[in-house]
């Protein structure tokens, strides 16, 4: 099993997408009518469904936490009650990179009671017998293959490098790409300030191969799984699974995935350099150049994780997809190993 950063957040979409089917959950209901302490600082008309698409203004956090407040919740969440949104709510889109699994998360915990690590347990990867885990059970930890890190930049980060991981590509897109990240990633850019939050407590490349961190429930960024689970789950979003007991199971009815998949943002991403990626509830849609490779038909979906894992489904065809990997690669947007792997899937499925 492998750590597969934000490929977590198709994960956590999953269980608010639930709640929603479970008529738990109003989306478009505001935070604060479950999580009352959130209504601080020019938050209180924020809703769920700007938290799920990104549009909350909550990229990072102001100051610095510890490791150990990152990985305990409360104090996360709590500062995110207090903090001040960098835009205005609503009005633009910036990945919330490390932010979003803690606000998606507490929205689910409010409603269920239930951490979100165990909501996803137990409403979806326990039935599916999948080995997907968002706080990973310490009895599993010698199965977690070590993550193979980045170069690091002058600073540490694993972040501050990436502009040497294509150096000397040929592509056109990519060599446009690693130009466009480089404002991005000074020690205040929006994007390294995202992908370190909270606090600059994830900024260490070591941090990820630390068994506490595996422990713990960062749900958008620590999920940890094999490519098939990652598969079975996804195909169970647009098609019945069948069960050990043969029993039919479906993560989302047909009706909940059309919702979770009407686009809710346009134009570039502030946080992510300005990429043209678009987002439903919770899922990336396949509009605009979210990446380089095929990745189904119109209606496909899924999340896309740094150094290249990603989970992913087409309704149209009935089919999940799961790419996981340890040594870390430009991600999906110029990662070869899944975008070829992906191509031969499709082609075969489309028997062409």
């Amino acid at each position: 099993m492998v750590l597969t950063f934000s490929t977590t957040k198709g994960a956590t979409a999953m269980c608010a997408n639930r709640l929603s089917e479970q008529g738990l959950l109003d989306v478009n209901a505001p935070v604060a009518e479950y999580w009352p302490e959130f209504a601080q600082a020019g938050k209180e008309s924020v809703t769920v469904a700007h938290l799920l698409a990104h549009r909350a203004g909550l990229a990072w956090i102001d100051g610095t936490m510890s490791l150990e407040d990152a990985l305990a919740w409360e104090p996360v969440t709590a500062a995110l009650e207090i903090q001040s949104p960098s835009w205005e709510p609503g009005t633009d889109h910036g990945y919330h990179a490390v932010t979003f699994g803690y606000l998606v998360g507490e929205v689910v915990r409010r409603i269920s009671g239930r951490s979100l690590g165990t909501y996803f347990r137990d409403e979806i990867a326990g039935p599916l017998e999948a080995d997907w885990y968002i706080g990973l059970p310490a009895v599993l930890e010698p199965r977690v293959a070590r993550i193979v890190p980045f170069a690091t930049g002058p600073d540490g980060s694993p972040f501050g490098a990436l502009g040497d991981v294509g150096a000397g590509s040929e592509d056109p897109a990519i060599a446009e790409l690693l130009a466009q990240l480089a404002p991005y990633l000074g020690p205040n850019g929006a994007l390294t300030k995202a992908m370190s939050a909270p606090g600059g407590a994830l900024s260490s490349p070591d941090v990820w191969n630390d068994p506490r961190l595996h422990a713990a429930e960062l749900p958008a960024a620590n999920g940890i799984c094999d490519a098939r689970s990652v598969a079975r789950v996804y195909g169970a979003c647009v098609s019945d699974v069948a069960t050990s007991g043969n029993a039919p199971f479906r993560v989302l009815s047909p009706g909940q995935l059309n919702q979770a998949l009407v686009q809710q943002t346009k134009g570039p991403d502030r946080v992510l350099v300005g990429m043209d990626i678009q987002w439903g509830l919770g899922f990336m849609l396949n509009l605009g150049n979210l990446t380089l490779a095929e990745l189904g038909g119109p209606r496909s979906f899924g999340h896309i994780g740094m150094g290249g894992s990603m989970g992913w489904a087409d309704p149209d065809l009935e089919l999940g997809l799961g790419y996981v990997m340890n040594r870390m690669n430009l991600g999906a947007t110029g990662d070869n190993r899944s975008a070829d792997l992906i191509h031969a899937t499709l082609t075969a499925v489309r028997g062409g």
